[in-house]
C-alpha cells in the first residue's frame, strides 16, 4: 500500500510538472566559500505555490518548501560566491547605488525576455550599496540562505544573500 501512494504521489507530481526534489552535486569551495552557481542552484524544478489572500488572509501562506533538495537546504547559513547578472531591486537615497538587487542566472528576464523560475535568482542585500554593473556577471561573497521569502504573502524567492562587500566582476 505504501509503495502505491508513493507512486500515486509522484504521478501527481508530474502531472502538475513538478518533479520530486532531486540531490544536488556538491560545490566546489573557494578559500572557505562555496562556489554557488545557477548550475546547481537551478538543478531542480520549483513551482511557487498559488496564494489566494482572499480564500483565508490569516492563514500563512504555502511555502513549497517540500521542493528544495535536502543538500540545498544545506547550504544555507553558509558563506558562499555567486555569480549572476544584476538587476537592482532597490537604490540607497542619493547616492545611485543598490542595496538590494537580484543576481540572476541569465538577462532573459530583462526587457522582452521570459519570466525566470523561482530558483534562478537570490536576493542580494547589502546595506553600504554597491555600483550597479548590468550586463556582465558579476560575482558576491555572502552569507547564503534557502528559505522562501514574502512580500504582502506572495513569495518573492527562496534564496537570500547578505554581500559583505562589492561584486567582482567574473572572469
Amino acid at each position: 500500500m505504501k509503495l502505491f501512494a508513493i507512486a500515486l504521489a509522484a504521478l501527481s507530481l508530474a502531472a502538475h510538472g513538478a518533479a520530486a526534489p532531486s540531490q544536488a552535486q556538491a560545490p566546489e569551495v573557494d578559500g572557505g566559500y562555496l562556489k554557488l552557481g545557477f548550475d546547481l542552484l537551478s538543478n531542480f524544478k520549483f513551482i511557487a505555490p498559488e496564494y489566494d489572500p482572499l480564500a483565508n488572509p490569516k492563514a500563512a501562506p504555502p511555502t513549497g518548501e517540500e521542493q528544495i533538495p535536502a543538500s540545498v537546504k544545506g547550504w544555507s547559513g553558509k558563506k558562499a560566491i555567486v555569480t549572476g547578472f544584476m538587476l537592482p531591486t532597490k537604490l540607497e537615497n542619493g547616492s545611485g547605488k543598490a542595496i538590494e538587487f537580484l543576481l540572476m542566472a541569465n538577462q532573459m528576464a530583462c526587457c522582452y525576455g521570459t519570466v525566470p523560475n523561482m530558483n534562478d535568482w537570490v536576493i542580494v542585500r547589502i546595506p553600504k550599496g554597491v555600483p550597479i554593473t548590468q550586463d556582465v556577471p558579476i560575482s558576491f561573497r555572502g552569507t547564503f540562505k534557502v528559505s522562501p521569502m514574502f512580500e504582502s504573502g506572495y513569495m518573492t524567492g527562496i534564496y537570500e544573500l547578505d554581500a559583505e562587500g562589492p561584486g567582482q566582476i567574473a572572469e
